[in-house]
């Protein structure tokens, strides 16, 4: 039976590929969404459920 390649020695032979542009736009805009959501959460809380 033939041996199966263990994940560490695949991972060395990967090539790493820089991020396209749209890539690079939609993690912009993922953790931007994600920080303003964050802010809108924390607004909502506040104003309605003070401690």
């Amino acid at each position: 039976m033939a041996e199966k390649p263990k994940l560490a020695e695949e991972l060395k032979k990967l090539v790493e590929e820089p991020l396209l542009p749209i890539e690079k736009q939609l993690v912009a805009w993922s953790v931007g969404l994600g920080v303003v959501l964050l802010g809108l959460l924390v607004w909502l809380s506040r104003t309605f459920f003070p401690g």
